[in-house]
């Protein structure tokens, strides 16, 4: 997948900005501040149909603005043209469109552009609660599999009927009731789950490796109660609990990917570079999986790449998404000459571009690349419009 074209309006910092990007690698460098992050975070958008980051959409309109607008013009790898706009306003809300035409679902869109990011927001993963990987899991695997979104919506709303249930008048028959549709719902979500983190594992093993120089051991899996019992048995087993707490105690809404160094938790005994390498492993990984399942390489969005890495990880990382098996890839950084030296040290091609105060400028990149560039951004795609699953808090 190759983003040709992202043309910006209102949105955060930047008034009206309009990229022509290439298929490699491409560098946006500027202060911290000046809205390298908002570009990738509209890529995002047009992805996922939200922001990567914690905030609302209406934290995203730019400020003294009404609404805000993202439009991506695509080449998929085997030739065909998308076309995606997203918009949202204070009063119409949030539209988006695949060939002029708006999605009756934004869930509809997920996995249509394949994406993965890699931000410092990735270290809640390791820090925060288990909520956090779940919503990653979600993600992740929303991407590829539609009916497993459908499960997730669907579980959450059984989920909130029976805790509001618990909280007013107990009744066994609908208490039963919701647990045969939790069961149902849930048990797919845990079985898919299960098998993407049985994937991820030895793919980001094998990344982690190459980045560290294989210097340490990494691992994660999935832990859930229904790994040892059927999801009904499960529940069963803590209605007592549930009556008494007055919400459902137990189920794949308390699950968690386990990640571990040299055999111990990784957020309580690696350091800030492990803990970041680790979270960059596993994102190849999905990388990885993504494509095999979708037959399209992702967007990749590195944000922040230099962060509590030395420079042999960064040179290594640098190395490897330069790679066939990689696509178009896009980098923020806010030293240009490190960036620059890293990336003309691994000999691959780039294009380079400097952000300041919301503006964006195309620089100097790598000449061979620039040509290709310019012959890119001068091809033209018939109009479509594509949207995303809005971020309903997930189990």
């Amino acid at each position: 997948m190759y983003l040709k074209k992202i043309s910006l309006l209102n949105f955060k910092n930047i008034a009206q900005e309009e990229l022509a990007l290439c298929p490699g690698i491409n560098c946006l460098v500027g202060d911290n501040g000046a809205g390298k992050t908002n570009v990738i975070d509209a890529v995002y958008y047009l992805s996922m149909c939200k922001s990567s980051l914690a905030m609302t959409d209406g934290q995203s309109i730019r400020h003294g603005a009404d609404f805000f607008m993202a439009e991506g013009q695509y080449l998929t790898d085997a030739g065909k043209t998308e076309s995606v706009v997203c918009t949202f306003s204070r009063k119409g809300g949030k539209v988006l469109k695949r060939s002029g035409k708006e999605y009756e679902r934004l869930s509809d869109h997920v996995g249509l552009i394949p994406a993965v990011i890699v931000s410092p927001a990735d270290s809640a993963l390791i820090s925060d609660a288990a909520d956090e990987r779940r919503r990653y899991l979600n993600g992740f695997i929303s991407q590829l599999d539609r009916s497993y979104l459908c499960s997730v919506m669907r579980y959450n709303a059984v989920l909130a009927e029976r805790n509001r249930l618990l909280k007013t008048s107990p009744d066994e028959t609908m208490l039963g009731i919701y647990d045969l549709q939790l069961a149902e719902h849930g048990e797919k979500i845990h079985a898919r789950r299960r098998e993407f983190a049985e994937r991820l594992q030895p793919a980001a093993a094998e990344y982690y490796r190459i980045l560290s120089g294989d210097r340490e051991q990494v691992e994660l899996h999935y832990k859930s109660e229904l790994n040892d019992r059927p999801f009904e048995e499960v529940l069963r087993a803590a209605r007592q609990k549930d009556l008494v707490n007055e919400f459902t105690t137990s189920g794949i809404h308390r699950d968690d990917l386990v990640l571990k160094i040299g055999g111990y938790p990784l957020r309580k005994y690696g350091s800030q570079g492990q803990q970041k390498s680790f979270l960059i492993a596993l994102k190849l990984a999905q990388y990885a999986i993504v494509a095999a399942e979708k037959g399209e390489k992702p967007i990749l969005l590195l944000d922040d790449l230099f962060d509590k890495l030395d420079a042999g990880r960064v040179e290594q990382l640098i190395r490897l998404v330069s790679e066939d098996s990689f696509g178009q890839i896009m980098i923020t950084d806010c030293n240009p000459t490190r960036l620059r030296t890293i990336l003309d040290k691994a000999g691959g091609e780039y294009a380079l571009f400097t952000v300041e105060n919301g503006g964006i400028k195309q620089g100097d990149g790598n000449p061979r690349q620039d040509a290709a560039h310019n012959a890119a951004g001068g091809e033209t795609g018939e109009d479509t419009a594509t949207s995303a699953a809005d971020g309903e808090e997930q189990p």
